[in-house]
């Protein structure tokens, strides 16, 4: 038994924390300890403790200082309250996520009296566009947290080339273990396409295209509007259903109205995780125009459910969405390109099916949750050596 301290900043409903959530209860059924500390949850994204407190044999802390802002007074309160936490606790392995618990969890984890191994996932790129400033300190943080870490996992290849671009570690400190997801609920049949569709107001006719998403910046449901915003008020049996919910509602919910649109558009707000997979069956195609991702869990999701995905070229997207193999790939960005290809997919049925097949495949060998804590397990027999070789090193803080 590996007792095993995964670290979280927010358990909301979203792509890395479902990630972490599955890697926790499927430790927990091979015979390890976890417990799961994270910051105090706030905002519209909902939560995932229920889950966890629900699965029954997860242990979770509140970390009261652990928010996503940068505030430094915050952030060495945190950084005291993990620290003090690993030194109780006594963990084989620190596991950290997200980038501030990623940061402070390592620091704290490397100086713990405990020295334990410590790992770090990178669920998505922590480098925004045009963010100069910030994107030179969280450079500078993450050089130095990798150097406070036995291993660095990646959610996909991509995310291993960005930070070793930005001379992030070396290439021998990462893994990629790719994001995965419970197949069973996808795979299912019930409820049925017609079952939901029925629920939501969607009729048998209606060509769906589907987005699950928090409704935020990057998530590109304004894009959507630009490039189907036409064809939507012009196609009566064109429908979009926005899944989530977020910051932007009341601004998207206007603009709906503003371009005439809002009969075409079914916002379901927050909904239960387990009624993701029944809403994905009732899309004809899902739309994830994303401006950043580390591996985009919803098109895995999607093409379990038997559905074609367009998406944005960025990031890890296309290591699931390999264009005209499992979906339609467009320039990040290019909402011309976005508007044809739903076009496209709009008149050839058969191709969109076809397409979220041979996706289905990829998908159920190579993005299983079993797949994904088998690929730790070698993680952390490779950190724990580490460990121990730096134990034996009187605790080198460099590498």
């Amino acid at each position: 038994m590996t007792r095993i301290l995964h670290i979280s900043t927010r358990l909301i409903l979203g792509g890395s924390q479902e990630n972490t959530v599955l890697s926790c209860e499927g430790q927990v059924a091979l015979g390890h300890e976890v417990q799961l500390p994270n910051g105090p949850k706030s905002g519209p994204e909902g939560s995932m403790l229920d889950r966890v407190r629900a699965f029954g044999q997860i242990e979770t802390h509140e970390v009261p200082h652990l928010i996503r802002p940068v505030r430094p007074t915050a952030d060495s309160r945190a950084y005291s309250e993990l620290k003090s936490l690993i030194d109780e606790i006594k963990p084989d392995v620190v596991h950290t996520h997200s980038s501030k618990a990623g940061i402070l969890g390592r620091l704290a984890a490397w100086h713990a009296r405990s020295k334990p191994a410590v790992v770090h996932t990178i669920h998505g790129p922590p480098f925004l566009p045009g963010k100069a400033l910030s994107n030179a300190i969280y450079t500078i943080a993450e050089r130095v947290a990798a150097k406070r870490c036995d291993a660095m996992v990646s959610v996909a290849d991509a995310m291993t080339r960005q930070f070793l671009d930005r001379g992030i570690g070396t290439p021998s400190l990462y893994t990629t273990v790719r994001s995965g997801v419970d197949l069973e609920p996808y795979l299912a049949s019930h409820p049925t396409r017609d079952e939901v569709r029925e629920k939501y107001g969607l009729e048998p006719h209606h060509f769906v295209v589907g987005t699950v998403a928090r409704l935020a910046q990057d998530k590109g449901h304004d894009d959507l509007l630009d490039a189907l915003g036409e064809d939507l008020a012009n196609n009566e049996h064109w429908r979009l259903l926005w899944v989530g919910d977020g910051y932007l509602r009341n601004a998207l919910e206007a603009r709906l109205s503003s371009i005439g649109i809002a009969d075409r558009v079914v916002l379901t707000g927050l909904v239960p995780p387990s009624d993701v997979p029944g809403l994905m069956r009732a899309m004809d195609v899902l739309a994830h125009p994303s401006y950043r991702e580390g591996l985009p869990r919803t098109v895995t999701q999607a093409l379990l459910a038997g559905v074609c995905p367009v998406a944005y070229d960025c990031d890890g997207t296309p290591e699931i969405c390999r264009h005209k193999q499992t979906g339609w790939l467009v320039p990040t960005g290019d909402k011309e390109e976005l508007r044809n290809a739903v076009r496209h997919l709009a008149s050839k049925p058969d191709e969109r099916l076809a397409l979220a097949a041979a996706g289905r495949e990829t998908a159920g060998r190579e993005f299983s949750d079993r797949a994904m804590v088998a690929g730790l397990e070698h993680v952390y027999a490779e950190a724990m050596s580490a460990r121990d070789r730096r134990r034996g090193s009187h605790g080198s803080t460099t590498r």
